[in-house]
């Protein structure tokens, strides 16, 4: 059973939409779920400034994903590429299931490769990178 933040959350996103004028775009999916995630960032002065995204996930990556993104609007870009699996966790409050691990961080590999594509840095990271052992 989930808890009453992801079922909060994984009913009420916003910003689903392809924002005009956005810095930087990128696409991921989950191959064990299929979840698919696009996301539009506005990068000012190596600030995250506003997001939208478009989606087909399932309730623990919208919700994780919702959460995750009211947490990182105005942080440093640096800042967002440290986060992790247990970022998301502290957030949401509460452990994912082994199985539901790589959906809870979705939006957290996807906006990590966004800033990296932004960075020009040549870095494409995967689940790996943001779940720890």
């Amino acid at each position: 059973m989930y808890n009453e933040t992801i079922t909060y959350y994984s009913k009420n996103p916003f910003n689903k939409f392809e924002m005009d004028n956005f810095d930087v775009e990128y696409f991921e999916e989950n191959e064990v779920c299929w979840d698919d995630l696009k996301i539009f960032l506005k990068i000012r002065d190596n600030f995250i400034e506003n997001w939208s995204f478009t989606w087909d996930t399932a309730i623990i990556t919208t919700a994780c994903w919702w959460v995750y993104w009211e947490s990182i609007i105005w942080m440093w870009l640096d800042e967002v590429l440290e986060l992790n699996y247990t970022y998301i966790v502290e957030l949401i409050e509460d452990e994912v299931s082994d199985r539901r691990k790589k959906a809870s961080v979705l939006a957290l590999l996807t906006t990590r490769n966004a800033i990296h594509k932004y960075l020009d840095d040549w870095i494409v990271e995967d689940f790996d990178d943001v779940i720890p052992n």
